[in-house]
C-alpha cells in the first residue's frame, strides 16, 4: 500500500510517501511561509522524484489538529479532496502524536504540547505499549499548571517533546524536577514519515465528507456566534457555515 502523509498543523511543512511502513520519500521545510502556497509544491515535486503517480496512492493521512486553525484546514482539505476524488482512503491523525511518534525506544510517559497563546497549551500524555503508541491522557487545551499537575500525579518519568517546550522548561523543571526530560532538538519538528507510519494501520475515515479539523477549542468566529446563538451548540454552528 501506497500512502501519502501531510502536516500543516504548525510552521513546519512535511509530506512524506511510504509504502508499506517503507519511507520512499520525504520534505520538511520550517519556515514561516503560506502553508496554502508550500504544501501542493511539496507534494508535486515528491511524487516527481519518487516517479509516483497521484493515482498509485492508496491512502491520505494528514495530521488533524490540534494546531493553527488556518494551517490545519489546509492540509485537512488537500488530503479530503484527493481522498473524495480518487475514492481512495482516509486517516486523520493527532498532530500531537505526530509530534510523541517522533520519541521512540523508551517506555516512559511522552507529552507533546504546542503553544495555544494566552498561557494555554495543546497537549496530551502518550506511550509505547507493544510497539504501539497509545494515547494514555487525551489531548486537551488547557493551562500548562493543570497539564503539569496531571502528569505529576502519573509519577512515571516523561519526555517532553515539541518546539514550543523551551519557553516552558523552567516551569516544567521546577514543578517535576527529576521526572521530566526533554529530547534532543532534531525530534521536536513533526515529521510527515512518522505522521505515515502512524496512519498506516489505523482505521480510515468513514465518512470523508464529514471529516474535519480537531481544533480542542471553539475559533474566534464560533464564539461570537454562539453569543447570539445560546440555545445551540457547535454542530449547529458547523451546519451553518
Amino acid at each position: 500500500m501506497k500512502l501519502l502523509a501531510m502536516d500543516t498543523s504548525n510552521q513546519a511543512v512535511s509530506v512524506a510517501l511510504l509504502e508499506d511502513q517503507q519511507i520512499l520519500g520525504e520534505m520538511t521545510v520550517n519556515i514561516r511561509q503560506t502553508h496554502s502556497q508550500t504544501l501542493l509544491p511539496m507534494i508535486d515535486q515528491l511524487l516527481k522524484q519518487t516517479k509516483t503517480p497521484i493515482e498509485a496512492i492508496d491512502r491520505f493521512v494528514v495530521a488533524q489538529g490540534p494546531g493553527s486553525y488556518t494551517g490545519l484546514r489546509i492540509a485537512v482539505t488537500t488530503a479530503k479532496s484527493f481522498a473524495w476524488t480518487m475514492a481512495k482512503e482516509l486517516v486523520g491523525i493527532s498532530s500531537l502524536a505526530l509530534l510523541a511518534g517522533n520519541v521512540q525506544e523508551t517506555t516512559a510517559l511522552i507529552v507533546p504540547l504546542f503553544d495555544a497563546r494566552r498561557d494555554n497549551i495543546f497537549a496530551g500524555v502518550y506511550q509505547w505499549q507493544d510497539q504501539h503508541l497509545q494515547n494514555v491522557v487525551a489531548d486537551q487545551h488547557l493551562a500548562l499548571t493543570d497539564l503539569l499537575a496531571q502528569v505529576a500525579l502519573l509519577n512515571e518519568p516523561v519526555y517532553f517533546v515539541g518546539d514550543d517546550v523551551q519557553q516552558f522548561n523552567a516551569q516544567i523543571k521546577a514543578t517535576l524536577g527529576s521526572q521530566a526530560h526533554f529530547v534532543d532538538a532534531n525530534h521536536n519538528l513533526p515529521h510527515a514519515a512518522v505522521l505515515g507510519q502512524l496512519g498506516a494501520n489505523a482505521e480510515p475515515v468513514a465518512d470523508i465528507h464529514g471529516f474535519g479539523p480537531h481544533y480542542l477549542r471553539k475559533t474566534e468566529a464560533e464564539v461570537n456566534w454562539g453569543k447570539t446563538h445560546d440555545d445551540q451548540g457547535s454542530a449547529a454552528y458547523v451546519e451553518q457555515v
